[in-house]
């Protein structure tokens, strides 16, 4: 079993998403489904691990 994420841990993987949001919507030409869909996939991989890495710690 692996050890649970650090709160600074997790906080610099929420950011890191952020930043990675912010440059997506920022240089995309057109913000359509597509890229919505691509975010809201991208933040359930990232926020799904690090709030069960948060309960378990």
């Amino acid at each position: 079993m692996r050890r649970p994420l650090s709160k600074s841990q997790s906080v610099c993987i929420v950011l890191l998403w952020a930043a990675l949001c912010y440059i997506v919507l920022t240089t995309a030409e057109r913000i359509d489904g597509p890229v919505i869909m691509t975010l809201v996939i991208s933040a359930a991989l990232v926020f799904i691990p690090v709030i069960k890495s948060l309960k378990r710690g």
